[in-house]
């Protein structure tokens, strides 16, 4: 029997879903769901939940790191006397990681010393985002030394862009060096989504071609060629693309130095393990709709009739149309589906309604009725009968995803 941890650290969170199974990769079930938020914004909280308890919002103390968030998570676990399947540590046989930034890993891969010290040197090309999830992969090998651990990487599945699309018309050698290049991510997602959408359509995956959007606090979009990533419209990190609760999206490389003279020095939030410039910081953490409208919350700025709230509502719909019609001519219009995703792509009513009333010329369109129906299968189809392309929403599922590796 299998005790699996799917491991999900963000700058500000831990998430941790406990699953069994006979074996890693075959139909595991859900047993236990941990979290702790507010990291960076203390006292950080608690939410809980297994087959016999349920907590919601318990403040903590000295809980002050990922490696303290993931430590109490698995204490709560162990002591959890409704869960027998967990009777210590040792329980515990697989830890999965995501990881956002896996550099040339085309799969997922068991972490030993060289694994972990590759992960390292990729930090620097995304500080943001690996440094916490290597905290917590050193915690695990540190508590859990009888567990497995695992790594899959959000990169991984756009290792098939094609090398046109991925490469940046700068030096060759010094981006061979340094490994500047579309790398590509929310790649975890977008393989639960392919999957799902192929069987939803009854469909060979590797005949089955979509334009997939994950929207979420960070978003993305991504064209997928007969099963296979043709283009992410993040690039060498998250930051490009999109913009999101916090981030910039893509802008004018040159912006940001006009727009601070210190773009280039070291940020006030670098640590010793995280080295982030102040232009980083800015882009990544102090812009995207939260600059523009003083809030994250995508639900509330959809709602609202402040310039400002309509204004980021209309570019982030601008932004998600460019790469629809982008996408689509890569594609040659032989797309199944354009698939929204994420929390406010499975949220967003008002959202979904003028993106598709804008693709309309594309050959998609949307049936309202079903449209405004609460989304409650994996794949649920939103879209007119008789249009020439489907349009579906499916909520993917990033953490379940994390356990096929066998």
């Amino acid at each position: 029997m299998a005790i699996i941890l799917a491991i999900n650290a963000g700058s500000s969170s831990v998430k941790v879903s406990v699953y069994q199974a006979e074996k890693l990769g075959q139909n595991p079930t859900r047993i236990a769901d941990a979290q702790v938020a507010g990291l960076t914004a203390p006292p950080s909280t608690l939410t809980y939940e297994s087959a016999s308890k349920e907590v919601k919002g318990q403040e903590l103390r000295d809980v002050n790191s990922q490696s303290d968030a993931f430590t109490y998570l698995l204490d709560h676990l162990v002591n959890d006397s409704a869960l027998s399947q967990i009777e210590s540590r040792d329980s515990v046989t697989h830890a999965c990681h995501r990881v956002v930034h896996g550099g040339d890993y085309p799969a997922a891969h068991i972490i030993d010393s060289d694994t972990y010290h590759h992960l390292e040197e990729l930090t620097d090309l995304a500080p943001l985002h690996n440094a916490s999830a290597l905290a917590i992969v050193k915690s695990c090998v540190e508590v859990l030394p009888k567990a497995k651990n695992i790594a899959y990487f959000d990169s991984s599945f756009h290792a098939t862009i094609p090398e046109a699309i991925r490469t940046y018309p700068i030096n060759p050698d010094v981006a061979k060096k340094n490994k500047l290049r579309k790398y590509g991510f929310h790649g975890i997602s977008y393989a639960f989504i392919t999957r799902s959408v192929a069987d939803y359509l009854g469909k060979d995956q590797n005949q089955t071609s979509i334009i997939a959007l994950h929207l979420g606090s960070g978003a993305s979009a991504c064209g997928v060629k007969n099963g296979k990533s043709l283009d992410n419209s993040m690039g060498l990190t998250p930051l490009a693309g999109l913009p999101g609760a916090t981030r910039s999206g893509s802008v004018d490389p040159s912006l940001i130095f006009h727009f601070t003279h210190d773009a280039g020095k070291p940020s006030p939030g670098s640590t010793k393990e995280m080295h982030i410039s102040t232009a980083e910081e800015i882009l990544n953490k102090q812009s995207g709709w939260k600059s523009m409208t003083g809030t994250t919350d995508f639900g509330k700025i959809s709602s609202s009739s402040d310039p400002q709230s309509k204004l980021a509502f209309d570019i982030f719909v601008d932004r998600i149309i460019g790469y629809i019609g982008s996408y689509y001519v890569k594609l040659e219009g032989q797309v199944d589906a354009l698939v929204f995703a994420g929390g406010i792509g499975e949220k967003g009513t008002l959202l979904r309604t003028r993106i598709v009333e804008k693709c309309r010329c594309l050959g998609f369109d949307l049936d309202e009725q079903k449209n405004s129906r609460a989304i409650q299968d994996v794949v649920q189809d939103i879209g007119e009968e008789n249009a020439r392309h489907r349009t579906l929403v499916c909520c993917t599922d990033e953490q379940v995803w994390t356990l096929t590796y066998s």
